[in-house]
């Protein structure tokens, strides 16, 4: 007879075993399946970004930028001497002789030239003998009316007589000051055969020769002889209008020459003419040069170099990150989210490969560089770091 009691209690044991068994393989089979899941939403994230990414458009992109040092304005200028002066003849006659050439250095008062002037010596002479007739005359009718203002007064001669010899009189000793008068002019015009230097300087031209007949001066006529004072020079330079406010009088200047390399010489500027000229809108600045030693040249071409101070408030731009649309200029910002923003600027001066902005943007801003013409406020972009520029010593070493 079998025993139930050793045989029935194996039963319940072997059912749990089994059925934790398969609670396990479903755990497996459960994380295997959640497993896969997540690989394949993150390959779908991974996709999705890959193509968010490769749909971005690629960007380079530049800060603005603020001036860290003077600014260096340079411009053309023409010199001057100090003085200068074209040397005419008062008088008539014919060149006697010259004193001075090209390139001689006068004094004031020095005689440059003689004049020979044998019309005006002989006015001169008639002058001499026109002053003795009316001396001679004039004496005659100052007695004449004396005696004839005695004859009045014992009633011998009518008042109308004596009147009309001393209206006589009268006219005698104007007619003397008349002679005199001419007489001294005609001793100026004969003191002006004499031609000489009105201040120190050089001769730069002389224009007429032994024998050469001389007129006097007048608007249009050749002159004699073109005198400079060099000691200092007068630079003048046409100052464009956005630097007006910049360039004001004691400031100093540098001036350089093709035909001195290497070489600066020191300038100050003297006046503006503090009016903008409406053709050029350019204002007309002077500056003072010493030229003790006689280094520079009038009428030479100059190079004149202003330091500007530093302006932190302005900033400057690659000229390739502006967009001209219809009459606003703009650039492209990118914000913190890589998305653009067209923002509308104003400029300034032009200095070639940058431009001044006045207003519009901050030296924070990220701005494109060439933007396409398509871009938008709101598109994504990726923005790419300029690269570094080489030293020159690396470009040199690369090419080697």
């Amino acid at each position: 007879m079998t025993d139930i009691k050793s045989s029935s209690p194996q039963l319940p044991h072997r059912s749990w075993g089994a059925a934790r068994i398969g609670i396990i393989i479903g755990i497996i089979v459960a994380l295997v399946a959640a497993w896969g899941i997540i690989g394949r939403v993150r390959a779908q994230n991974k996709l999705e970004k890959q193509t968010q990414l490769q749909n971005t458009i690629p960007v380079n992109v530049t800060h603005p930028r603020t001036d860290d040092a003077a600014e260096d304005l340079a411009l053309p200028g023409d010199v001057q001497a100090w003085s200068d002066a074209p040397i005419y003849a008062r008088t008539s006659g014919y060149l006697k002789r010259w004193k001075v050439d090209i390139g001689s250095s006068v004094k004031a008062g020095q005689v440059l030239a003689e004049i020979d002037t044998p019309e005006v010596d002989q006015q001169l002479a008639q002058a001499h003998a026109d002053l003795g007739s009316a001396q001679a005359n004039q004496q005659l009718a100052q007695s004449t009316a004396e005696r004839w203002k005695a004859l009045l007064a014992i009633d011998s001669v009518s008042p109308q007589e004596a009147d009309e010899k001393s209206g006589d009189a009268a006219a005698k000793a104007a007619a003397l000051a008349s002679s005199q008068a001419n007489l001294n002019r005609l001793r100026q015009l004969q003191g002006f055969k004499n031609i000489v230097a009105p201040f120190d300087g050089v001769i730069t031209a002389r224009n007429v020769d032994v024998g050469d007949l001389i007129n006097p001066g007048v608007s249009g006529q050749q002159e004699l002889f073109h005198l400079v004072d060099t000691h200092q020079l007068r630079i003048y330079v046409q100052l464009p209008q956005s630097y007006a406010a910049s360039v004001t009088p004691g400031m100093d200047a540098e001036l350089r020459f093709a035909e001195h390399p290497g070489q600066t010489f020191p300038a100050k500027v003297l006046h503006t003419a503090n009016a903008i000229d409406p053709t050029t809108r350019t204002m007309l600045v002077q500056l003072l040069a010493d030229n003790s030693k006689k280094i520079l040249l009038p009428g030479s071409y100059v190079e004149v170099h202003f330091q500007l101070p530093v302006n932190e408030k302005i900033l400057r731009v690659p000229d390739n990150t502006l967009l001209f649309r219809g009459s606003a200029i703009q650039v492209a910002s990118v914000d913190a989210n890589n998305h653009v923003a067209l923002k509308t600027v104003t400029l300034g001066r032009d200095f070639g490969k940058e431009v001044e902005v006045l207003t519009g943007v901050s030296a924070k801003d990220s701005l494109v560089i060439n933007p396409p013409d398509s871009i938008a406020t709101g598109d994504a972009v990726r923005p790419i770091a300029p690269k570094p520029e080489k030293a020159e010593g690396e470009k040199s070493g690369a090419s080697k």
